[in-house]
């Protein structure tokens, strides 16, 4: 359970990985924006379906040694896109909701 006042993240980005709590952006300024992060996970999101393409390219062509590792890139893309595309679609909901809602 999470403690109170504690931090948590949703992601796969550098902390992730070494299980670092990312710092929350800061109230007037400084920190990091929601333009800026959307802008930063959708490079991620590039470039691990920049990677997934040159491993099948590379597995194709029978230069890749560890045919598993190319699955795992290529699996690891397809879930981030799909995850991407979840997002995308509940902020549209939510948008149409906003805009749909009576004063």
């Amino acid at each position: 359970m999470l403690a109170k006042g504690a931090d948590w993240q949703i992601g796969l980005g550098p902390d992730a990985a070494t299980g670092t709590a990312a710092q929350p952006a800061a109230g007037g300024g400084g920190g990091k924006g929601f333009g800026s992060f959307l802008t930063e996970k959708v490079g991620e999101l590039s470039a691990l379906q920049d990677q997934a393409a040159q491993g099948a390219q590379a597995l194709a062509s029978g230069q890749a040694t560890d045919p598993t590792q190319v699955v795992m890139a290529v699996e690891k893309a397809r879930l981030s896109m799909q995850l991407a595309s979840q997002v995308r679609t509940k902020a549209t909901e939510a948008i149409n909701d906003i805009f749909h809602t009576q004063v």
